[in-house]
């Protein structure tokens, strides 16, 4: 295992996620995800202030690491160290690099351990935000969920209860007309003008309407 990639493993270990040009180049040098997920798992430090919202899915990381207890003027000397580093050459050796950061942050009065405290401090705070957020979301989704399924329970029942409102109107509407068609045979034995007569002169019945078009 090279210098680098025993980095990556004690250190990127707070990371979840590695940098693509980092990643094992065989399939079988792929580094196992369990413990990976138990690391990411381990106690981190609570948040000291409120965390800022992530609207949108933006993160404001000074937010974040003032949150955290983050000191600001550290986060400002690992800055200028990380600008320091990006300032340097394309293609610069590996041990190149670190001998001119390390001799540049000694010559500001910077101590190289106050930087990987600092780097380190950030990493963790980034994880705990990460933490808090994915079981905020979560704790949404179970809230959600539950919330769908009592619309959903409340519909079928609805659906249910129309279901058999419908099946009853039907029922009573086929056999109300059975029992009309049975009181009709009985009055067509006494004539339709006898009929029409009663229904004329009598105070409790209603004359059905003349339908549209007919001749009266």
């Amino acid at each position: 295992m090279t210098e680098k990639s025993g980095w990556g493993q004690t250190v990127l270990g707070w990371f979840v996620v590695k940098d693509a040009a980092e990643a094992p180049e065989a399939a079988g040098e792929a580094a196992p995800a369990e413990p990976v997920a138990e690391e990411a798992q381990a106690p981190l430090p609570e948040p000291t202030a409120p965390l800022p919202a992530a609207a949108g899915g933006e993160v404001d990381f000074p937010k974040v690491f003032e949150a955290f207890g983050v000191d600001a003027e550290e986060r400002d000397r690992f800055a200028k160290a990380a600008d320091l580093l990006k300032s340097l050459p394309p293609g610069t050796d590996a041990a190149v690099q670190k001998t001119i950061v390390e001799a540049s942050l000694k010559a500001f009065g910077i101590p190289i351990e106050k930087i990987i405290e600092t780097g380190v401090e950030e990493i963790q705070a980034l994880e705990g935000y990460q933490r808090k957020d994915a079981a905020d979301a979560a704790a949404t989704s179970r809230e959600v969920q539950a919330l769908v399924e009592g619309y959903e329970a409340k519909i079928r029942e609805a659906r249910s209860l129309l279901s058999q409102r419908l099946s009853e109107s039907a029922a009573v509407a086929g056999k109300c007309n059975a029992k009309k068609l049975e009181v009709q045979r009985v009055l067509e034995f006494f004539g339709q003008e006898a009929v029409a007569r009663v229904v004329r002169d009598s105070p409790r019945l209603v004359e059905p309407s003349a339908p549209k078009g007919a001749t009266p």
